[in-house]
């Protein structure tokens, strides 16, 4: 927001320099992001005074004018309309430079002398006016340089103002600051003004039919206005912001928007069809042509201010071309809202139209300083544009929005949170020149009634702030956190996912981050069941969209969702995981459960490097993967139980995964069903596990085991079992021998087709045996592998190949 020096101190006497002043405001949290200082472009012009005034000899439109300079008079030849003996005006001797570099030079107009220029606000760059010259104020002095007057110079503040403080974004809410912050008073201005014997009541009416959107609207009637520019000082002020003079009716609401942050609306009343105000919601499809010109077609749930039969305005937002303030504009309705800050957003993203009214709604402005921004509107149209005000004003207040309310503050808590102590008498003095209410509460504490204005504080924490912020964060002594002797300790979850986050980074792996909002139709998506933990959803109140309407209770939608967008942009080979939270809902009134899970997907080439690569990534990838993720978190007791109950998964290329003997996830290709509905356009395949689960099995115990001393001897066997039956449940035959010369087994080939009978294959397992002691022989090893094979027999039913 933009800031005027020369306006603040309409408000608050300003004694610092104007980079302390800025200081201050930034460590007030007002941050000042830059200083900029308005000075005349001109050179040479001084205050001149008309002394006498004659007609040219030889042109109709010039005069002859004598001016004095306090100590020469000068004669200028000048063609002004408006120019006149006795005014004081700008002078531009010869020798003066105006903007543009235009010098001025002695010359003969029409045959007669001129030593000078008389000028406009034009010519001179300080304003729009260029009807004639510019009349000065009888407190300015013949011979007084106005290149160096304080009348045409500023200084503005660019001051970054919060969302949270919307109080902030008027000139008096900065004064307020300053005024807290320099120990001076502010200054509100003196609101006063005649009003005529006839009533507003008997002329208009307002009627609001939503007051959830608007709870409040005031409205006063101004008639006999003459439309025209505003006085000098009013356009200052206001080009200084940024703000184009427009007339003396359009720049008062601006001024007073600008000055109170109130933003207020002119309606020309005689454009009032049935010269009423009714506040309604737009009808769907219904057209509406603002200021700008531009047609809007608006939806329903635009909130607009409307006469007896049209709209004529987007509330908070803009007014129409219908009603809008014009040269001959005689009768003006000022409008004077609070409305809701939510609606105002919405409109205004919606229609595309962001304006410094809109800004100030959707903040939320004061609800109690509606009418006295009225009041101050029509105050100044009266003065600029030799108003009438009627009697009295209309104030539609059907909803209330303050209750007054008493935040305990207690000097104990001040203390704990700041670290330093603070007296009562100082944290009373710092908050009323806040200009809140403050009361002596029990046992060393305060009661503070917040201004209507500070919609942001409702809590102590919110009081304790604002006594930092007035007391000053650099008077808040620094001192050193305390840092404890003892090491450390770090989570095992969080060492359980570094290091799960360095195995799968390792092989090829990349880290995604999915929202924890999914749509409820990913259970559909995904075949779950019923009456399953997938389908209780914990619904979002305020959803941004269906999409995203309730908490996730599996990842694997979210991942199958980053392989389609990846997909549709053209990367097809994808490895990716992920780690965090799904929610299961437990219930209305109840929390629901958070579990920590880990899962990741495969999908496309495994070799998309080399050429003419055909193979695909597949349900063993991932298990190789679970498989190195086990063995460097110590997981010893891991099984893969093959299983066709998880809807999602290809029956048959799916299997529970269990640690510990407990269920711990799952594995296996995405169900064809799913791939179609999803339109995912290729095969992939995914785990799931419980992290938690994983991380109470991790084991940081590392055992070291020395380099064999004595050869290893290795027999192969190829057994004819059924093809349903894993080749862990053959190992794990193996093992239950517990042989200690049985070093490890490997499977090396499995083989169907040709001499394998139908419904059946070869397992090819290959048996390490080693000895710590000694170098084996043969009969030792025979006695072992007889023993071992025949265990796989029975327990498979197997049978040996070639036998």
């Amino acid at each position: 927001m933009l800031v005027s020096l020369k306006w603040l101190r309409d408000y608050v006497d300003i004694e610092l320099p104007v980079q302390e002043l800025a200081d201050k405001l930034t460590m007030a949290g007002l941050e000042v992001d830059s200083i900029n200082e308005i000075r005349p472009e001109f050179s040479g012009v001084i205050v001149g005074k008309i002394i006498s005034l004659l007609p040219h000899p030889d042109a109709d439109k010039l005069h002859l004018c004598e001016v004095s300079t306090g100590s020469e008079v000068l004669p200028i030849v000048c063609g002004a309309p408006n120019v006149a003996a006795g005014q004081k005006v700008p002078l531009a001797r010869v020798g003066a430079v105006l903007p543009g570099g235009y010098r001025i030079k002695s010359s003969k107009i029409r045959g007669v002398q001129s030593e000078g220029m008389l000028c406009s606000e034009e010519e001179l760059g300080i304003g729009s006016d260029n009807t004639g010259i510019m009349v000065l104020p009888e407190e300015f002095k013949p011979g007084e340089d106005l290149s160096i007057s304080e009348q045409f110079q500023d200084v503005v503040l660019e001051v970054g103002v919060t969302p949270n403080r919307s109080d902030c974004l008027s000139i008096i809410g900065i004064a307020r600051e300053i005024a807290a912050l320099t120990g001076k008073t502010l200054r509100y201005p003196e609101i006063s003004f005649t009003e005529t014997d006839e009533d507003i009541n008997d002329i208009t009416s307002v009627k609001i039919l939503d007051p959830d959107l608007c709870p409040r609207y005031s409205a006063r009637l101004v008639k006999n206005i003459k439309i025209g520019p505003s006085p000098l000082w009013m356009r200052q002020r206001l080009e200084a912001l940024g703000l184009r003079s427009i007339n003396n009716a359009v720049d008062v609401t601006n001024f007073v928007m600008m000055e109170f942050g109130q933003p207020l609306h002119a309606f020309d009343f005689r454009y009032l069809e049935e010269g009423r105000i009714v506040v309604r919601k737009s009808t769907e499809n219904e057209e509406f042509i603002s200021l700008d010109g531009k047609s809007r077609i608006l939806s329903a749930n635009n909130l607009m201010i409307c006469d007896g039969r049209k709209p004529v305005a987007v509330a908070g937002i803009m007014g129409g071309l219908n009603s809008e303030v014009q040269d001959d504009t005689e009768t003006v309705l000022l409008e004077s809202a609070y409305f809701d800050p939510s609606s105002i957003r919405r409109s205004s993203k919606q229609l595309g139209m962001s304006t410094d009214a809109a800004f100030r709604f959707e903040r939320g402005i004061d609800p109690d300083g509606v009418v006295r921004a009225l009041d101050r509107a029509a105050q100044l149209l009266a003065e600029t544009a030799q108003g009438k005000i009627c009697k009295g004003h209309i104030d539609e207040y059907p909803r209330k929005l303050l209750t007054p309310v008493n935040i305990p503050l207690r000097s104990a808590r001040i203390e704990e949170i700041l670290g330093i102590k603070i007296s009562l008498f100082e944290t009373k003095s710092i908050l009323e020149k806040l200009e809140m209410i403050v009361k002596d509460g029990e046992k060393a504490s305060l009661l503070v009634n917040p201004p209507s204005f500070r919609t942001d504080i409702y809590r102590e924490i919110d009081l304790i702030e604002e006594v930092a912020r007035i007391h000053g964060y650099g008077n808040i002594p620094e001192t050193q956190p305390y840092i404890s002797e003892k090491p450390e300790t770090r989570d095992l979850k969080m060492i359980v996912g570094e290091k799960t986050r360095t195995v799968f980074l390792g092989n090829g792996y990349t880290e995604v981050i999915n929202y924890s909002f999914i749509s409820p139709e990913s259970a559909d998506l995904l075949n779950l069941e019923p009456d399953g933990e997938g389908r209780r959803f914990v619904k979002i109140i305020n959803p941004l969209t269906e999409d995203q309407s309730v908490m996730r209770t599996n990842l694997i939608f979210g991942l199958l969702g980053t392989m389609k967008r990846n997909v549709f942009s053209g990367s097809e080979n994808l490895k990716i995981f992920e780690q965090g939270k799904i929610f299961i809902g437990r219930g209305q009134d109840e929390l629901p459960i958070e579990k920590q899970r880990l899962a990741a997907l495969a999908s496309g080439a495994r070799y998309s490097d080399f050429w003419r690569a055909t193979e695909s990534l597949d349900f063993y990838d991932l298990k190789g993967l679970l498989e190195s993720l086990f063995e460097n978190l110590k997981v010893r007791e891991a099984a893969f139980i093959a299983s066709g109950s998880i809807p999602f998964l290809h029956p048959g290329r799916a299997a529970e995964i269990f640690v510990n003997g407990r269920a711990a996830g799952f594995i296996g290709d995405i169900h064809p069903d799913v791939i179609e509905k999803m339109d995912l356009k290729r095969k992939a395949a995914v785990f799931e596990l419980d992290a938690g689960l994983i991380a109470s099995a991790f084991s940081e115990e590392i055992k070291f085991k020395g380099i064999p001393r004595f050869p290893a001897v290795t027999r192969d066997v190829a057994f004819i079992l059924k093809s349903d039956i894993e080749a862990a449940r053959a190992i794990e035959a193996a093992n239950v021998q517990h042989q200690d010369l049985l070093d490890k087994i490997e499977v090396f080939d499995i083989y169907t087709g040709k001499n394998i009978p139908e419904g059946a294959k070869s397992l090819a397992l290959r048996f390490t045996y080693r000895s710590a002691e000694r170098t084996l022989t043969d009969d030792e090893v025979n006695k072992v592998h007889g023993a071992i094979v025949k265990a796989v027999l029975e327990a498979t039913s197997a049978k040996i190949r070639g036998e």
